[in-house]
């Protein structure tokens, strides 16, 4: 009996545990690792609202292979859009068009905000 409270009791602690640091608002992620923060949205998605510092390169111009090839590839990128999902075909295009460097989705605008720290700011 004794066992099966310690049991209980180690459980308890673990999942306090879990749910306090997942609700944590602490940044996970340190974007000064990164050579860039990248936008994959649209102009009109960009003007909404958008990560303080990021740089736009929407996945749906017409000019984003020419956006890119701005970059180093060897270097470390975060990136985001909506929902993730841009941002991970992005990632896709860009591992391979020869980028060799970390490519992190950091999925939408507000999930993005909590891993970095970073504000959210409009035009």
């Amino acid at each position: 009996m004794k066992f099966l409270k310690f049991v209980v009791a180690a459980l308890i602690a673990v999942f306090a545990t879990t749910s306090l640091t997942a609700c944590s608002t602490e940044p996970t992620v340190d974007v000064s690792a990164y050579a860039a923060v990248i936008d994959v949205r649209t102009p009109e998605e960009w003007s909404e609202g958008r990560l303080e510092g990021a740089v736009r390169m929407g996945i749906a111009d017409a000019d984003f292979t020419a956006q890119l090839a701005t970059l180093d590839p060897s270097k470390d990128y975060y990136i985001y859009c909506r929902s993730g999902n841009r941002a991970g075909q992005a990632i896709d295009f860009m591992r391979q068009n020869g980028f060799t460097g970390e490519l992190v989705n950091g999925g939408s605008v507000a999930n993005a905000a909590g891993q970095t720290g970073l504000a959210v700011v409009t035009d």
